[in-house]
């Protein structure tokens, strides 16, 4: 039986919540789309949603005032529409979902918001940039991808369903990874243009170019175990995080301690 989790909105009732303040809300985001032959193309929103709770749950043991919403399990995935089944939401669309979904938490008394992204395609820094002058509320954005060290981990990480996703997969959501043997070798084909192979000039990837099998990166490495130990080193830096922000008064933002 699961235990009573009374910081994941979609677990909670109103009895928890009517009188119930909470400083800081976070809100996973991921996607739908192709990982490789042997990830689900939830990957992206499970992951997300699973270090978020975990992250809260952490940091609420520390004292931590944290509501984790619904994930939002659809991306910007415009180059993959050629791929059957990818969801797409163009990134003025996903704005006007953030500005609906600060709105709702403005009226709630909700001071804090942190936009946990599990999805490369995403990108919240131009939406928060516009949407900053017209909340009180502090926004802030984080990829969880990007919080810890891939190389203390893992042999050969991957860009997508790679060693790194593989074995979160693994660990979190075992009953729907495909066996490894069915998984392609995730060999990516490279921008032939130097400097956007060097990626100090970018342009969004055709992934169906990329990639033969959808993936980036080989994930017959992947274990279990490696991702317990990722999942495990993730959550605890971003619960840090959140303990951090939800102790720091908004006045205080920008003080030296």
């Amino acid at each position: 039986m699961m235990m009573k989790r009374d910081y994941v909105l979609n677990e909670m009732t109103w009895h928890r919540i009517r009188d119930a303040h909470f400083e800081v809300a976070v809100l996973p985001w991921g996607a739908t789309e192709s990982h490789n032959l042997h990830l689900p193309y939830g990957t992206d929103t499970l992951e997300s949603t699973h270090i978020a709770a975990e992250a809260a749950r952490i940091a609420t043991e520390g004292e931590a005032s944290v509501v984790v919403l619904p994930t939002i399990p659809i991306g910007a995935n415009a180059q993959q529409l050629d791929i059957p089944l990818t969801l797409n939401l163009n990134p003025s669309t996903q704005a006007a979902v953030l500005r609906d979904i600060v709105v709702s938490l403005a009226a709630s008394g909700v001071n804090k918001l942190l936009v946990l992204n599990g999805h490369g395609g995403n990108e919240f820094k131009p939406m928060i940039r516009e949407l900053q002058v017209d909340t009180a509320l502090f926004l802030c954005t984080a990829n969880w991808y990007q919080s810890v060290d891939f190389d203390l981990y893992f042999d050969e990480p991957g860009d997508h369903a790679g060693e790194m996703e593989t074995s979160l997969m693994l660990h979190l959501e075992p009953t729907l990874v495909l066996p490894l043997e069915l998984a392609g070798d995730g060999k990516a084909h490279p921008f032939r243009v130097t400097a956007l192979r060097e990626s100090w000039a970018w342009a969004p990837r055709a992934w169906t170019k990329v990639t033969d099998d959808t993936g980036i990166g080989n994930p017959v490495r992947a274990t279990a175990a490696k991702g317990k130990s990722y999942f495990e080193a993730v959550s605890a830096k971003i619960a840090a995080f959140l303990v951090e922000l939800s102790a720091t008064p908004l006045e205080e933002m920008y003080s030296v301690p």
